[in-house]
């Protein structure tokens, strides 16, 4: 929905099950309106005002999308008579993202495939066909890779130049700003602030036409990425942005914190380990050293071995944003807090924005609700500090 004077907030439909156009079709049809709906019951939506997605297609249905006659004019229509629109896509998880073994998966194909690169063309064809020029249009990806694949990175940069241009040339033909945003995650390629100003170096230093890069690729924020690396939101945006990389938009999500030394945490943090998705685990000492556990199992399996000076654990698991867990567990809501605040006094900053709570499925029974009421409650609590 348009949030004036930020921009356009949308959910990530990344928490509905969908992998072919048929069944995202579905989804669309079944779970976004039921969300717009509950929406223009509170309130918080004005009837006839158009609803903002924030869509995930996988490759298989970006392509079946394409390749359907006339495919992307009646979805542009169907988004029309339904008075919702589409300002971005979520092109991170390739394929299947719901009920297997996503995990180290999500992050493949990467960036030195030729694979990624068709399906971000494909995400950006559709998107230049079916955003609104006054939006403009995201996508999000992966940082590049993930640290364990050790990836040549001068492929990487090799491939989001070229993807670069064509964006470039797709934003001129449709008259729609199309932006890529590159999305820090723990373990990826790069995953803090220092580590994503020194590839977007690199990656300038590449460039030759500097200028429609930095139109073209900037960064995706996600709040709970950030939070999990211990950094100040206030801080790492204002690096950011002060290296001129563009917010192409911001991820509102939370991630679990905890006291690593109490064993009433360790005991509950078990009913987080579920085998769908990584649930990246960083300690922070007293004199701010970082240790980084791939996955929660990882985490737990040390447990009892813990350095004596670690002060606060967390762990990538997205909670939602109105609701803090349980003592002793707790949120690193706090980060999502002043990043908007920071906003708040930066609106030409970031226009793009996104409620990215994924892990409806595998939140542990107490913490789920029916997820339409899940979602509009996650709206109203950021309403309410955007607005």
């Amino acid at each position: 929905m348009n949030i004036p004077p930020y921009g356009h907030l949308a959910y990530c439909t990344n928490i509905h099950p969908a992998e072919s156009w048929a069944e995202t079709c579905d989804m669309l049809a079944r779970d976004v309106l039921a969300v717009r709906d509950r929406l223009r019951e509170s309130g918080r939506l004005a009837t006839g005002k158009p609803f903002a997605i924030g869509l995930r297609l996988s490759a298989r249905a970006a392509r079946e999308l394409i390749e359907e006659t006339d495919g992307i004019a009646r979805f542009r229509d169907w988004l029309s008579d339904n008075e919702t629109y589409v300002f971005t896509i979520n092109g991170f998880p390739y394929g299947s993202f719901h009920g297997t073994r996503v995990k180290e998966r999500v992050f493949q194909p990467d960036w030195t495939s030729d694979d990624r690169v068709s399906y971000t063309r494909d995400l950006f064809q559709i998107l230049a066909g079916i955003a609104r020029p006054e939006t403009g249009g995201s996508v999000s990806t992966l940082p590049g890779s993930h640290k364990s694949f050790r990836a040549d990175e001068s492929l990487i940069r090799r491939n989001l130049l070229e993807i670069s241009g064509l964006i470039e040339d797709l934003s001129e033909a449709s008259g729609i700003d199309l932006h890529l945003g590159l999305e820090p995650e723990p373990i990826g390629h790069f995953e803090n602030t220092p580590e994503t100003l020194a590839f977007f170096e690199r990656l300038r230093r590449d460039a030759t036409d500097e200028q429609q890069l930095g139109r073209r690729i900037g960064l995706n924020y996600d709040c709970c990425h950030f939070a999990l690396q211990y950094e100040s939101a206030y801080d790492a945006l204002d690096a950011i942005v002060r290296e001129g990389i563009r917010l192409s938009k911001t991820h509102l999500s939370s991630a679990l914190a905890f006291d690593p030394h109490d064993t009433r945490a360790i005991d509950t943090l078990h009913g987080f380990d579920e085998p769908v998705y990584f649930h990246q685990s960083l300690l922070r000492r007293e004199n701010g050293e970082i240790t980084r556990f791939t996955d929660l199992p990882d985490f737990l399996a040390r447990a009892d071995d813990i350095p004596a000076d670690t002060t606060e654990a967390r762990v990538h698991f997205h909670i939602p944003l109105d609701s803090e867990p349980q003592p002793p567990l707790r949120s690193t809501r706090d980060h999502a807090l002043d990043t908007i605040t920071w906003c708040k006094t930066h609106p030409e900053a970031c226009s793009h924005f996104e409620i990215e709570t994924y892990t409806w499925a595998v939140l542990p029974p107490q913490m789920r609700r029916p997820v339409h009421e899940q979602i509009a409650a996650e709206y109203a609590w950021a309403l309410a500090l955007i607005r």
